[in-house]
């Protein structure tokens, strides 16, 4: 079962969520402060992270780019509030995905799979090594290169442009991409569409602002170019 580090204030929500994921099998380790997760992380080497956005002095979204700096382990936020400007803060350092509490136990584990199984997921059968411009998207080994270099991806952006590069030049609407990439069947979040395409541009485009290979048809959403 995954290793989940749990950053959260809350005593009560920190006892109530990792009783609920030990119940399920999980390895839980805890920690109360943003420093006090940070210095877990190396030790604890978890396979994911929940991170509660609201912490006092270090916030969820300043660890949230601390953690991007070196590592693209899944990061999943916990907020109270599910329509708040932080949130899309929060996606845009990197989150892979968002859980506005109170969350039921069965809730987050789902997301938890849902988010691990992004990086877990094998091929498509189609040819291992793709190339579309100067990328090199290996689809066996989960690997994105750019002009020979390796580039570095959260498990949201890969899955994101693994299902882009599927069908090059179809267009997905953000309901589509949600219910494919983030799991959710329900009329979801668009905002985690958004945020994740911005991140992948600035990542694999040259010019993020003008961008050659995910392009935006408004009014329908994204498909894959290259222009």
């Amino acid at each position: 079962m995954p290793r989940v580090l749990l950053i959260e204030d809350d005593p009560s929500v920190r006892e109530g969520v990792e009783l609920g994921l030990r119940r399920r099998g999980h390895e839980v380790r805890t920690a109360p402060t943003g420093e006090a997760g940070l210095a877990a992380l190396g030790e604890f080497r978890p396979d994911l992270l929940l991170l509660d956005l609201m912490l006092p002095g270090m916030n969820g979204v300043q660890v949230c780019r601390r953690v991007r700096e070196s590592s693209q382990l899944p990061i999943i936020m916990l907020t109270a509030r599910g329509d708040d400007f932080d949130v899309v803060v929060g996606l845009e350092a990197g989150a892979d995905d968002y859980i506005v509490k109170p969350a039921r136990t069965e809730v987050i584990e789902a997301r938890i799979r849902a988010v691990l199984r992004r990086i877990e997921e094998p091929g498509t059968g189609r040819s291992a090594v793709e190339f579309h411009g100067e990328l090199a998207i290996d689809r066996a080994g989960l690997t994105v290169a750019k002009a020979g270099e390796r580039v570095a991806l959260a498990p949201s952006e890969l899955k994101l442009l693994l299902h882009l590069t599927a069908a090059p030049e179809q267009v997905f609407s953000r309901q589509q991409l949600l219910e494919h990439v983030w799991e959710h069947s329900y009329h979801g979040d668009a905002r985690l569409v958004d945020a994740c395409v911005r991140r992948l541009r600035n990542k694999i485009e040259d010019t993020p602002g003008e961008p050659r290979y995910i392009q935006t048809l408004r009014g329908f959403g994204y498909r894959f170019g290259p222009l």
